[in-house]
């Protein structure tokens, strides 16, 4: 059997902070092959010295007869690569698979902290958009994160993920977010303990408006915009009116987390496992006036309201708990939510993606104009959705309505 090693060093980013190009730490990586009769060849070349710091890889697909290999001269207009990702292979059209789908490009700002910490894995997994969709992350950090967004690279490199064909980390949204079919905008200020989201406004809205200006500029014209970062809906406007040339409805604020934690503890009130609770609103903003909708919510199949009979405890303490929990975790915790929030993003990006079940519905932060409900135009506002599962949605219109309901949404 015969092995091909080869030693992979890419040079460090430059950027504004740095004063001189310096190398990254290479990876070894050493090759089995007993039937490619072509040799392989991993090719790289050092970064030039810019503004912004970018490193990017990719790998084609796998199910490959004879890779053709990369002359020194085809690689000048190759993307620069990271460890594994160094393997770029050129394919003749008829090799290539058409059992896999065409590759989705998915931006994460914010690729280095705790919440992209569990949520890229699920990604590189499949858990989105399944177990034949092959994605591209493009991950976005900063100056000072820049060196944990490598080790981040480094993590995805080691698991071993099929479905994980290009990554690219940097620091310039007008990089990162290039051709980008979803984006997810998570990098913010966090909110730590005595903090409510307003205060983060001054600080996060400007990055908020600069990340639109980059969609706008360099994004699929048909992205799909998650926003996390608090406060979320704010920041979701901010981000949709600086991005006049993608629909304002392509843009949603993660509201999914409270409608998961509302959907918990009704099932804990009612003794029952939450699968059984559906049809769940979370009605206005992601904050401690958020209007959790126990009206129309469902368990098995029957109205909430008629399963729970003690009606004071969800107007007061179902409602509070709600709305206050992520500041109780943060006190719990000293910092706010990761691994649910990552969780929710997921399931947030699945009911986008798959057809919403019938007679159910979803919670996200959208965009108000035209809405049935009554509620100011031109905000963003968490109310019922349902999607076909092709990334679009439609309000839902068969909502009733009470005084108590009502006083709360305009409060």
């Amino acid at each position: 059997m015969a092995a091909t090693s080869a030693t992979m060093a890419v040079a460090d980013v430059s950027s504004s902070s740095y004063s001189k190009t310096h190398l990254l730490k290479s990876s070894q990586i050493s090759f089995l092959s007993n039937h490619l009769h072509k040799h392989r060849r991993c090719a790289f070349r050092p970064l030039p010295p810019t503004q912004y710091a970018r490193i990017s890889c990719s790998v084609a697909p796998n199910q490959v007869e004879a890779p053709i290999p990369i002359q020194a001269e085809d690689t000048k207009n190759k993307p620069e690569c990271y460890g594994v990702f160094c393997l770029t292979y050129d394919l003749k059209a008829e090799e290539e698979t058409k059992s896999w789908k065409k590759l989705i490009n998915v931006a994460v700002s914010g690729a280095a902290g705790m919440i992209s910490n569990h949520l890229l894995f699920k990604l590189a997994a499949g858990e989105v958009f399944g177990p034949d969709q092959p994605i591209a992350l493009k991950l976005l950090g900063s100056e000072r994160s820049i060196q944990a967004l490598e080790g981040v690279a480094m993590e995805l490199e080691d698991s071993l993920f099929p479905l994980l064909r290009e990554v690219s980390i940097g620091i310039d949204p007008y990089e990162v977010f290039q051709d980008a079919e979803w984006a997810l905008l998570i990098g913010a200020k966090p909110r730590g303990p005595g903090l409510e989201r307003a205060d983060l406004l001054d600080i996060n809205g400007q990055i908020f408006a600069e990340q639109g200006k980059a969609l706008n500029a360099v994004a699929s014209r048909n992205v799909k915009v998650i926003v996390v970062g608090n406060p979320c809906n704010t920041n979701t406007l901010i981000c949709l009116k600086n991005a006049p040339d993608i629909p304002a409805k392509n843009f949603h604020a993660l509201t999914r987390l409270d409608e998961n934690r509302a959907k918990c503890q009704l099932a804990l009130k009612a003794g029952v496992f939450y699968d059984k609770v559906s049809n769940m609103t979370i009605w206005g903003n992601h904050s401690t006036t958020q209007v959790p909708d126990f009206l129309n919510a469902r368990i098995d199949g029957v109205p909430v309201k008629e399963v729970i009979k003690d009606h004071k405890w969800l107007e007061n303490e179902f409602t509070e708990i709600i709305q206050k929990r992520g500041g109780v975790l943060i006190k719990k915790w000293g910092r706010s939510s990761a691994a649910s929030t990552a969780v929710s993003i997921v399931d947030a990006m699945k009911s986008l993606v798959t057809p919403t079940p019938e007679g159910d519905w979803f919670s996200t932060g959208v965009y108000t104009n035209g809405n049935p409900y009554g509620i100011a135009e031109d905000i963003v506002f968490s109310m019922p959705c349902r999607s076909k599962g092709d990334g679009d949605y439609e309000l839902v219109k068969e909502i009733q309505f009470d005084d108590y309901l009502r006083n709360r949404i305009a409060k």
